[in-house]
């Protein structure tokens, strides 16, 4: 792996960089805004003893691309969501569920004129981060003017609604042991090949991701790297990715409250409602794992308990219900419904013979859409008075990772996150993230179903809108090689 070319973000997270803030900019004077790209300290994903002090990583929107003069031909190699944008069109607001009050005419960036050109995300150890905001400003000031500050919060991995969060990453194949080659997957894992997060390299399907590549001559300084699947072009995509970022404002004081007027005042089932919605208990122990798992415990042994589970012991999701958020964004299941090992058993379940194995094959197989999220809170927390957070703007910047920004996040956002009909359910969209719009058809999205093992389903109806999207964008981030090529060459 070229880690001294890859921006440390996909590998690090940094979580030990407690402090951080997100600068969107637009470019003012374009070659004044490349030459201080051409010279930016991007810290790359090069391990270090002692780990950074601070980090700096440097992504673009198609329009800044534009906006520094990118050769259009270059363009539109890209990808086709990259090229057209988050707010371009209003059938992807539909696809996306940013309609009603998403709607991005109410953005408070990322349309119309709002479009940032370049996102700059600073890091900090804690105290850190102002002296290293304002050295950054004062060396990029020349080329750019800032539209929007997204300042964050340190929340010890613990989401504003109060649940821990950053629990259930896939685990890259840095090591890339997985073949290179489409492979039936029968049980779910884990481990996501390398190519699912970073382009140039194979995916889940043994190919290589589309991405901008180049004849010879056109990098006559050999800045960047040659493509594996076709050595006689440069590569302008390797080691970099697409970033979805999307400002998520949560309403605590809302979701706290209409929990309660379900639960009749009682705390406890408040308590049981909240995590049955989320699929967490709010320590992070997950509904469907034996107890015993929590976010305080301290080994790494113990704390992948969190994450070591699958769905197949509770198809109808009585423990954890189907229409769950953590079970919406990772079903967690393979290629084909689980069953016994063996040639007839496989066919038999392919060819839809199997009662129960059709019933549970619903879903799209987990390994193609998985999400890389390195996302942080902003505002208020749970320890802030009741009145405080009726007014705070609080929540989260949404941030993944992927090299296919329609198969993983526009893929699981629409069919997973706000599909009305994921896993055979009706009526119902994410409890978290849902617009609670009526669906195509007039039909209702703003249930919420609780299976029993005794007697119907416990079913929440008329769901306020609990979480609202005020901003969003896609960028590319590029490898450092790709950066100092895009700063340096018209």
């Amino acid at each position: 792996m070229e880690f001294d070319d890859v921006q440390g973000l996909l590998r690090f997270g940094y979580k030990h960089l407690t402090e951080s803030c997100f600068l969107l900019l637009r470019v003012k004077y374009p070659a004044a805004a490349r030459a201080w790209l051409a010279q930016a300290p991007i810290t790359s994903a090069m391990k270090t003893d002692p780990p950074p002090q601070t980090a700096l990583q440097i992504a673009f929107t198609s329009e800044g691309l534009r906006a520094l003069e990118v050769d259009p031909d270059l363009l539109a190699e890209f990808s086709a969501e990259f090229v057209a944008g988050m707010a371009s069109d209003t059938a992807r607001a539909r696809r996306l569920g940013d309609i009603g009050a998403n709607d991005p005419s109410g953005w408070q960036w990322g349309a119309g004129e709002r479009v940032p050109h370049v996102a700059v995300l600073l890091y900090a150890r804690s105290g850190g981060l102002a002296a290293w905001e304002q050295e950054i400003e004062a060396q990029c000031r020349a080329g750019f003017v800032s539209i929007e500050r997204l300042s964050t919060s340190d929340r010890q991995d613990v989401e504003p609604f109060g649940f821990v969060d950053g629990i259930s990453q896939p685990h890259v194949d840095w090591e890339r042991t997985r073949p290179v080659r489409d492979q039936d997957q029968l049980e779910y894992s884990n481990l996501s090949c390398l190519g699912e997060f970073l382009l140039g390299y194979p995916n889940e399907y043994g190919l290589y991701t589309p991405r901008p590549l180049l004849a010879p001559q056109d990098d006559p300084g050999h800045l960047l790297p040659r493509a594996e699947d076709a050595p006689d072009q440069a590569d302008l995509g390797r080691n970099g990715c697409y970033l979805v970022l999307r400002q998520l404002k949560q309403d605590v004081h809302s979701f706290w409250n209409e929990l309660n007027r379900q639960a009749g005042g009682d705390v406890n089932v408040c308590e049981q409602l909240a995590a049955a919605m989320v699929g967490r208990k709010k320590n992070g122990e997950p509904l469907i794992a034996p107890g015993g798992a929590s976010a305080d415990n301290d080994t790494p042994a113990q704390r992948s308990n969190l994450n070591n589970f699958t769905y197949e012991t509770d198809p109808r999701g009585v423990r954890c219900p189907l229409g769950a958020h953590i079970r919406r964004m990772n079903p967690r299941n393979a290629d084909l419904p689980p069953g016994p090992r063996g040639l007839f058993s496989r066919l038999w379940r392919m060819l839809g013979f199997n009662a129960a194995a059709r019933e549970q094959d619903l879903i799209a197989s987990t390994r193609f859409h998985r999400l890389l999220r390195r996302g942080r809170a902003f505002g208020a927390s749970m320890a802030c008075s009741p009145q405080a957070l009726a007014t705070a703007d609080t929540g989260i910047y949404f941030i993944c990772l992927v090299a296919n920004i329609k198969r993983q996040f526009e893929f699981v956002q629409n069919a997973w996150a706000i599909g009305s009909k994921f896993s055979g359910l009706t009526g119902e969209s994410d409890p978290l993230l849902g617009h609670r719009l009526p669906d195509t058809g007039d039909l209702p999205t703003d249930g919420f179903s609780i299976p029993q093992t005794d007697g119907p389903d416990h079913r929440l109806s008329n769901l306020p809108q609990f979480v609202t999207v005020q901003g969003g964008a896609y960028f590319f981030l590029p490898g450092i090689r790709a950066l100092r090529y895009l700063a340096t060459t018209r």
